[in-house]
């Protein structure tokens, strides 16, 4: 029987981290102290590293909380009472910002198109065509709902010919491969602690554009969430307005050492993409289909239906769990389905071992 402290998560975050990352967390630091206010700023400069922009043009915010948090946060301090944003939705998590733009009273239109769908360009241009109050745009990249990796390039495109503000989240896909974040114009990025960096959950980040940033100055309706504020005081030593999550803070600094050691966004990227590769191939064989088509899938998560009216998910989570693996339920209403996750501290052997324990529940509950 494997233990609660052994079992490894397939799921898109929290996720399965090393035990180097986990150590710094054993170690208390204080919030004022020089030291803990340098790890900080490390953090952002390696942040924007990633990110392949100008560090004289952009600069990261960090924030306390989970990525929803910031995304809220952005949402909220961005967008004036004057603006007006199209939310793409596909999934789940687009759907959680169109919830929030109503939280915070905004003007929005939403554009939604199936969750196992591309939102179409042509649509979108007309929108914005009709529509000229229409100043920000935002949409999830890999929505983590289904795994679909939506096409950041086309969106990225019509906001430069349109002028818009664009805002992305990319909670499940930075660091796990590339973004290029001034070439595309994207003016704010935003992901999580937690995921493809292989650190945590207690704060996610803000790649901003700094000119955008600087106008946002008095826009936010929140104290907490008023990223301009944060900014501004992070900017000057590293050191956050309110209560850091110093533990979180230590280990994430650990695991981006830990991801250049790996050879940095293109090889942590492909061994995301042959543990995906291999685990829908194998998965396949044994009756399980993939809810969204190869050419639309992320090297992040895979959504995959249930094999047949019989398959009991709670029966096949425990049994699959009971051997080593924690697994992700569906987030579908329309179908049933469940989620794997092949992100964090995660290699081919793993999933191997994984296919092979669905092999054996599939051969015992035909």
């Amino acid at each position: 029987m494997i233990t609660m402290n052994n079992y490894k998560l397939l799921t898109p975050g929290p996720l399965t981290t090393t035990n180097s990352v986990k150590e710094e967390m054993l170690v208390d630091r204080c919030t004022w102290d020089n030291d803990y206010k340098s790890i900080t700023q490390k953090i952002r400069a390696k942040l924007l590293q990633l990110a392949g922009v100008d560090q004289e043009k952009y600069t990261t915010v960090l924030m306390q909380g989970s990525g929803s948090f910031a995304v809220e946060a952005v949402m909220n301090s961005t967008i004036s009472n004057r603006d007006k944003v199209l939310i793409v939705t596909n999934g789940a998590y687009g759907e959680r910002i169109v919830k929030m733009a109503k939280y915070i009273g905004l003007a929005f239109r939403e554009y939604s198109v199936p969750y196992n769908e591309y939102p179409k360009e042509y649509e979108i241009r007309e929108i914005l065509k009709e529509d000229s109050d229409i100043t920000h745009i935002v949409m999830v990249h890999c929505e983590t709902t289904t795994g679909i990796l939506n096409p950041i390039d086309m969106i990225a495109k019509l906001s430069k010919e349109f002028e818009t503000t664009l805002i992305i989240d990319a909670m499940s896909s930075f660091g796990g491969m590339e973004i290029n974040v001034s070439e595309l114009g994207i003016d704010y990025l935003i992901s999580s602690a937690n995921k493809c960096i292989q650190g945590v959950p207690g704060f996610a980040f803000v790649i901003a554009r700094l000119e955008k940033l600087i106008a946002c100055k008095g826009n936010s309706r929140s104290l907490s969430f008023d990223l301009y504020d944060q900014w501004q005081e992070m900017d000057k030593d590293g050191k956050w307005r309110f209560t850091s999550p110093t533990h979180v803070v230590a280990a994430f600094s650990k695991a981006l050492d830990e991801l250049d050691e790996e050879g940095g966004i293109p090889a942590r990227f492909a061994r995301y993409q042959e543990n995906n590769q291999r685990l829908r191939e194998r998965l396949k064989k044994v009756g399980f289909q993939a809810y969204i088509s190869d050419e639309k899938q992320s090297p992040i998560i895979t959504t995959f239906l249930f094999p047949n009216k019989h398959f009991n998910f709670e029966h096949f989570y425990t049994f699959v769990k009971e051997r080593g693996y924690v697994l992700y339920p569906g987030k579908l209403t329309d179908e049933n389905t469940f989620r794997i996750g092949n992100i964090g501290e995660i290699y081919k052997d793993d999933i191997e071992d994984l296919c092979n324990i669905i092999e054996a529940y599939m051969g015992v509950n035909k």
